[in-house]
């Protein structure tokens, strides 16, 4: 008779465990908001014991600020802006991949919203880095000239007309997904771009 025997357990290091629980976290985080991601409901799913979680986070609040700034680096970088020389088209690109993250992760990215402007520092400082990200390299990676192009100047006006734009933006991607009200994904994307342009757009 053949004995089977058991495979060696692997051993993982404590920073590939960690990052092992955050993504774990954070695909939790896509249906549920971050309230209702206790250190028990992660400790059950990764099969770890309570203790060893808090080993690693210290306690829940720390937990819930690690997998919130891991979702918002993920957003950064599934948005990051396409080779596309076109801005326009680069916006575009950025918006629909926004979009079908908020889609894929709205129970999470709602309580994201709703904890920054809770009045929690930690989870705010968190999302005011996630929107300067994403707003600040609409500049960087068209450049002057192609800023230029569309009639716009990068100014201190301007960016605060864009961080205006980020913010009008969120509420009606939210709104959008809760209810579409007929507007179309393609129509959604053109009317937030071509708003964006007349926006910034020199009154010159």
């Amino acid at each position: 008779m053949r004995h089977m025997t058991a495979s060696p357990r692997v051993r993982m290091s404590p920073d590939s465990r960690r990052e092992q629980l955050l993504d774990l976290g954070v695909r939790l985080l896509a249906t549920r908001s971050i309230d209702e991601i206790s250190i028990e409901l992660l400790a059950e799913e990764a099969g770890i014991s309570r203790g060893l979680l808090y080993h690693y986070f210290g306690n829940k609040q720390d937990f819930h600020r690690a997998v919130v700034r891991r979702a918002a680096d993920e957003l950064i970088e599934v948005t990051a802006p396409s080779s596309d020389t076109d801005p326009l088209v680069q916006l575009m690109l950025s918006l629909g991949a926004y979009v079908e993250y908020v889609t894929d992760n709205f129970e999470g990215y709602v309580s994201l919203v709703r904890a920054a402007a809770s009045g929690d520092e930690g989870m705010r400082e968190i999302y005011e880095e996630a929107r300067a990200a994403l707003t600040d390299r609409l500049f960087e990676v068209a450049g002057r000239e192609q800023l230029a192009a569309l009639g716009v100047t990068d100014s201190a006006a301007t960016r605060l007309m864009v961080r205006g734009w980020s913010a009008l933006t969120e509420e009606v991607v939210i709104s959008w997904v809760r209810s579409p009200a007929g507007v179309s994904r393609d129509d959604l994307l053109q009317r937030l771009a071509h708003g964006l342009v007349a926006l910034v757009r020199d009154p010159a």
